[in-house]
């Protein structure tokens, strides 16, 4: 029999089908962060000041722009209110949320409300889709979410109100996720084993490449309708792609539909120009889980995340680094008007920086470790962050630099989080444990907008809570295992022993397996 993670790489090399599938399924991520990012343009807030004939023709305006003049002759004001309504410079912006439904003064709060009714349909997106996916096929749900994104992003820039339009954004979230966690899974399930990191790293770099492109377009385009569209059609055209695209093998393979996946594997074999692949054989394809004992991972629920000792404190220290990292990343990349610069130069700026930074972060993870380069991450962004807060007002490039430096951080120590997640949990529970910890990420960016809202009172008091979380997150992790060149551990046993660094009892053991693995092979 044929191990089922050995077929590609025994048959197929990177070549002409996983360089077009690498690209279709790369096209679609690209445009993932102008849609998590889009409220920096789409709600951005122009100059404003309230609309009243006592307001409009008076000499001097009210330092308060929520306020009026209420006299001539007594310079009293009051608050402005729905009946006068305000005036908006569109000088810079041709049209955003804020200036179409008049989301300022009282209101402004509902602009952070937006958001983070899209970060909760990002949320839902990962609860729905991952078992999606084990059902229908990896395939299939990236093209529904393809689809979806493309239907309900064009809905949102057709909202006639600002209900409507946080449902929409709430579906579109729910489908971006779907699109990222299943179209990852599906390039990498097609790639031999030694491309895998190569392929993950390259996804990664579209994902933040996608800040680039956000700033470029809504450059281009001042109005937030045209923007919408012009960052969710071009999903239609994504989704025709994806046809092209085959189910993954191992995915048939596991759902009994073996004929389909040796039809797809000589498919594959053909494009390749591989015509060794032929001998594969539906017998060949036969999963190792049947071979011999029973799978132990249909006996296994997420409970069992925290049923023993160290997969509990694994999983508690890993959901707090997930958490701190969203949280803190999100209020950063959707504040940028608050340096009062040009935010295209600044969206720009922030994507380069992030690039480069997530590039060094690959160095790190690999050479020096896991635990170390999560903690490093985390504790730097928080340290970077308490410290713009000491930053005067008037030193806007010291403030811009400590930010993007403080965002660039967070996103190196998702990166690294990635890793460090698949390589800690045990095979039976490697895909529910990175499913649960991505949850806890998300809940993170649905929690960051609500925060932010507190600067209402105290303006400084959010940047604290953004500085100290992912400090304190930073702690567990230090006390969790190095995984840096150890082997990959199958069950629970494994875990609770600490097997990472390989014992003699365990060097043995994965010997012998291996032994016999090659004694069936031959």
């Amino acid at each position: 029999m044929m191990a089922l993670k050995d077929i590609l790489d025994k048959y197929s090399i990177f070549s002409p089908f996983q360089s077009i599938m690498v690209c279709v399924l790369s096209l679609p991520l690209t445009f993932v962060a102008t849609h998590n990012l889009m409220q920096v343009f789409t709600a951005a807030i122009p100059p404003f000041q309230c609309r009243s004939n006592i307001t409009l023709y008076h000499k001097w305006l009210p330092p308060d722009p929520c306020t009026r003049f209420v006299s001539f002759s007594t310079n009293d004001t009051q608050s402005c209110s729905e009946d006068y309504g305000w005036e908006y410079d569109s000088s810079e912006y041709t049209s955003t949320i804020i200036s179409e439904w008049n989301l300022v003064c009282q209101w402004e709060a509902l602009k952070e409300v937006a958001q983070s009714v899209y970060m909760a349909g990002v949320l839902v997106g990962a609860m729905v889709y991952g078992p999606f996916a084990d059902r229908f096929g990896r395939r299939a749900a990236v093209l529904c979410c393809l689809l979806q994104v493309a239907a309900m992003g064009t809905g949102v820039s057709l909202s006639p109100n600002f209900t409507l339009y946080c449902f929409f954004r709430f579906l579109t979230g729910m489908g971006l996720c779907g699109l990222v966690i299943n179209d990852l899974c599906l390039a990498i399930e097609w790639v031999p084993t030694k491309y895998r990191s190569a392929v993950s790293i390259f996804q990664s770099i579209c994902v933040t490449f996608g800040q680039v492109v956000l700033a470029g377009i809504g450059y281009a385009i001042r109005d937030w309708r045209w923007l919408q569209r012009a960052l969710s059609l071009p999903y239609f055209l994504f989704f025709i792609l994806a046809w092209w695209v085959p189910e993954s093998f191992r995915w048939l393979i596991l759902a009994n539909r073996s004929q389909q996946a040796l039809d797809n594997l000589n498919r594959v074999a053909r494009i390749n120009g591989k015509k060794g692949a032929s001998s594969v054989t539906l017998e060949m394809l036969k999963p190792e889980d049947q071979n011999g004992e029973p799978s132990a991972r249909n006996k296994l629920t997420p409970l069992d995340l925290f049923r023993t000792p160290t997969m509990r404190k694994i999983t508690i220290s890993l959901c707090m680094s997930w958490f701190s990292c969203s949280f803190c990343y999100y209020a950063l990349a959707m504040d940028v008007q608050r340096f009062g610069l040009n935010i295209y130069l600044v969206q720009v700026v922030f994507g380069c920086s992030e690039l480069s930074l997530r590039v060094l972060s690959m160095g790190t993870v690999t050479y020096i470790g896991r635990r170390f380069s999560v903690c490093f991450y985390l504790i730097l962004s928080g340290i970077l962050i308490l410290s713009g807060l000491a930053i005067p007002a008037d030193m806007t490039i010291l403030q811009i630099s400590a930010t993007m430096l403080a965002k660039g951080s967070l996103g190196s120590a998702i990166i690294c989080s990635y890793l460090y997640t698949a390589e800690l949990y045990p095979t039976v529970l490697r895909q529910t444990g990175v499913g649960f910890t991505n949850m806890m990420m998300r809940l993170g960016a649905v929690v960051s907008p609500i925060v932010m809202m507190t600067k209402i009172y105290f303006d400084f008091l959010p940047f604290i809570m953004f500085g100290v979380v992912p400090i304190i997150c930073a702690v567990p992790i230090m006390f969790l295992p190095e995984t840096l060149n150890s082997p990959l551990l199958d069950t629970i046993e494994e875990v609770e022993k600490g097997y990472w660094k390989g014992t003699p009892d365990m060097k043995s053991t994965k010997t012998q397996e291996a032994q016999n693995v090659q004694g069936t092979r031959l």
